[in-house]
């Protein structure tokens, strides 16, 4: 039998927890049936005509379950699972490709594209101006710099056109490191670049590739991808990263990398490296956001829930809760405004700005996602500042009254 590698993608995982028990469990088994057979020797593949990609195929799980896969001549890989008008639809609406520039595995959304009709006027009529467009956030990027943050050739276009209001959006379409870099590329940061694979290396292999893919060596290790959610994986130590992880360092020490290269992973199993090698000590975490420390929290639980006495030495916080903590042990416990406080506020100072027609409610929600976050205290910074998440566009004379 001629060996083939089998890899299954966090699609597959994420789609098949949103059928039935009954569901999951006829379309695990077909899994396992790949697993052993990748062939599919009396198993029902169907090519899907209508797909982009040519090595798209449909395995049938049940009388309306189907299984999609993308197969060659030496790999299978499970894509999706869904019913079949929807699983369909969906691998033809996708393709797999190797990145131009990075050179990683990416599943690429293919881009719907929509022709505008010429439409005769028959009428005369006087429209008011269009409004000024919105700037773009990435106009002045190159197809070069764009591709070597991992956006697919194919949503260059979108990509530059984009501006603040659609930029959630169009993220949702993209690979995550595409993504993960622009949103950073918008709210003035600079992402590190992405890995660049060798001429000969293995699309698969590529740090951002293992976000999404995995190769699964056996049964076992396929029945364990099944059983957890894909978020299990993700606190998984690659071979190449343990050396940071165990290292002994002089003093502070930075680990950089692009997105998806698995510092997070680094970080969790660095704190519970030094936990088990001191067993007195407590080991802080930290993170910028109480979000991102919520997460933190359940992925250290999916790594030493076995081990309830360590996970008790680890503390992970937000920056502003170790701040909070620092000065209720120093100065005694703060007195912050609460939501009530600023809320009201915000409605006394609106009522003195002649003209000011917003609400209570968009005028704090605006303080609490732009003017707090950023500390924007002049107009300056204020006018120039990107809301992103805000889905309301405002003027600069709008701006400017608030």
């Amino acid at each position: 039998m001629v060996r083939m590698d089998s890899r299954i993608a966090d699609t597959f995982t994420t789609s098949l927890a949103r059928l039935t028990g009954e569901e999951q469990k006829a379309a695990k088994t077909t899994a396992f049936d790949l697993q052993l057979d990748p062939t599919g020797k009396g198993l029902g593949f169907h090519k899907l005509d209508k797909a982009k990609d040519p090595n798209f195929w449909s395995v049938r799980v049940s009388r309306d379950i189907r299984v999609i896969v993308h197969k060659t001549s030496g790999s299978l890989l499970l894509y999706y699972v869904d019913h079949h008008d929807k699983a369909y639809a969906w691998a033809e609406r996708r393709k797999l490709e190797t990145h131009p520039t990075t050179g990683a595995a990416q599943l690429v959304e293919i881009r719907e594209r929509v022709e505008e009709i010429y439409v005769p006027k028959y009428v005369e009529a006087v429209f008011p101006a269009k409004p000024k467009p919105a700037a773009t956030l990435f106009g002045h990027y190159s197809d070069e710099q764009l591709l070597a943050y991992g956006v697919p050739t194919e949503w260059l276009a979108d990509v530059k056109a984009t501006d603040e209001d659609a930029l959630l959006a169009l993220a949702d379409h993209l690979p995550s490191e595409a993504a993960e870099a622009l949103l950073e590329l918008a709210t003035g940061g600079t992402p590190a670049l992405p890995a660049v694979a060798g001429q000969d290396a293995d699309p698969f292999a590529h740090p951002d590739a293992q976000r999404r893919f995995r190769v699964m060596a056996d049964v076992e290790e396929l029945q364990r991808a099944l059983q957890f959610p894909w978020d299990k994986w993700t606190v998984l130590l690659h071979p190449a990263q343990r050396q940071w992880v165990e290292r002994d360092y002089n003093g502070p020490t930075r680990v950089s990398g692009s997105a998806g290269t698995g510092k997070t992973v680094v970080a969790l199993h660095r704190a519970v490296h030094l936990a088990r090698q001191n067993e007195d000590s407590l080991i802080l975490l930290s993170t910028f956001s109480d979000t991102l420390a919520n997460a933190l929290r359940g992925q250290l639980f999916r790594l030493v829930y076995q081990q309830p006495k360590l996970a008790e030495r680890i503390d992970v916080a937000s920056m502003d809760d170790i701040a909070l903590r620092l000065y209720d042990r120093a100065l005694g416990k703060p007195k912050l405004a609460t939501c009530d406080d600023i809320s009201s506020l915000i409605a006394k100072a609106a009522k003195e700005v002649p003209g000011l027609r917003s609400s209570t409610g968009f005028l704090l929600a605006e303080w609490e996602d732009v003017v707090d976050p950023w500390q924007l205290q002049t107009w300056e910074s204020y006018r120039d500042a990107k809301r992103l998440g805000r889905k309301t566009r405002l003027p600069e004379a709008q701006r400017q009254l608030l």
